[in-house]
């Protein structure tokens, strides 16, 4: 194998030496040209090249020439890249009518495919989250009326919500409160979150207000484009908490004070649209009612275990907006049984029942700091 390629070598450098001879003006006699291998295979190669470019003259290959041959040879190379990258500069221009038909253009054409991008060659070990279809048809009243909504639509479309608190870590053992983070999934497709919440707040006053601090906390979607936001401002007796899409207030969750009911009334601009009264204590099920009682929206606070429960704050609740129409769910929905109400919720008005989830977990089922129980505060 070796000596073959030191002949393909040989041989290249014997036709470059031809063209830079007749380049020089001193083309060789065909008749008496000779070449001249040897080559030893071992610990070193060899190579003795000898030409005569005249009947009565001997003379080696000299120092100058070599050099000579070896920047004429670079200079083919180039000109063989260059003439390389022109080609493919033309075929990127000019795509076959086949690749219109890649998942991944029809994907990027049409919203409604799932499509998986290609991983860079830097991260073929990390996974890529995708935002995974909506649960409902994106009509009647879950037809968005405003950009806010076209903004909210690919989080909020869905039937069933499940908001997970991330376990905090220093809160637990060193009483050093942390922001809160929570993974939303939608209960059809559990495989891939659908978006994220952080908070944002001072270090200095989490510490110290604890429970009371204000924060703001963003909503975003699987890939981290933000699509509103909650603002809690610093509260006292009673607290509350407003939604925002880009700047933009759409609706505000204020607490009513009680001596041990839960009460909250929630607001779409000035106009109030549900209260939520539970009787404190024990129940774990905030019920989303209209002005004539009747059921619009449910948020459960699920039970996740004796020790999660007694020693951190990693609480989980499931949001159900429910259907009055089986037809607007699409794919997995269907096999859900959902929970009936009188009419379904607008997406502005789910992004303030988000809102009130949050509100709930920092005012009755977050610790204060260090161990504890978390429902201490029940009646707070």
């Amino acid at each position: 194998m070796n000596w073959k390629m030191g002949s393909r070598c040989l041989s290249k450098i014997t036709k470059t030496a031809v063209k830079l001879s007749s380049l020089n003006g001193t083309p060789p006699n065909p008749g008496t040209e000779v070449l001249e291998r040897e080559c030893c295979f071992g610990d070193s190669i060899f190579v003795g090249l000898r030409r005569h470019f005249r009947s009565d003259t001997d003379a080696d290959l000299s120092r100058d020439f070599l050099a000579k041959l070896w920047v004429a040879d670079r200079k083919m190379e180039r000109s063989r890249e260059k003439r390389r990258t022109k080609r493919n500069a033309v075929k990127s221009k000019n795509p076959p009518a086949d690749s219109f038909n890649d998942s991944g253009l029809l994907g990027r054409w049409f919203s409604g495919s799932a499509v998986r991008e290609e991983k860079p060659y830097y991260d073929q070990g990390k996974p890529i989250l995708h935002q995974p279809p909506i649960s409902e048809s994106v009509s009647g009243c879950l037809e968005p009326a405003s950009k806010e909504e076209v903004q909210v639509a690919p989080f909020l479309a869905r039937s069933n919500l499940l908001i997970t608190r991330d376990i905090e870590w220093a809160n637990l053992v060193l009483g050093f409160e942390q922001e809160n983070r929570y993974a939303v999934v939608d209960v059809c497709y559990p495989q891939s979150p659908v978006g994220f919440i952080r908070e944002q707040s001072n270090v200095i006053a989490r510490q110290l207000l604890r429970l009371r601090r204000p924060f703001v906390a963003d909503i975003t979607d699987a890939m981290g484009n933000e699509l509103f936001r909650v603002r809690r401002p610093f509260w006292w007796i009673n607290s509350s908490i407003y939604a925002e899409v880009n700047g933009k207030e759409i609706g505000v969750v204020h607490k009513r004070w009680h001596l041990w009911r839960r009460v909250y009334d929630l607001y779409l601009g000035n106009k109030q649209f549900a209260v939520v009264e539970n009787p404190g204590f024990w129940n774990w099920t905030f019920t989303l009612k209209d002005i004539n009682g009747e059921v619009l929206a449910q948020i459960d606070r699920d039970w996740r275990g004796f020790g999660f429960e007694i020693f951190t704050d990693a609480g989980q609740y499931v949001i159900r907006f429910g259907s009055t129409d089986p037809s607007s769910k699409t794919g997995p929905a269907k096999m859900i049984q959902e929970l009936e109400v009188t009419h379904p919720l607008t997406l502005s008005e789910r992004a303030v029942a988000v809102a009130l989830a949050i509100s709930l977990d920092n005012d009755y089922f977050s610790r204060h700091g260090g161990w504890g129980i978390p429902f201490v505060a029940v009646g707070e």
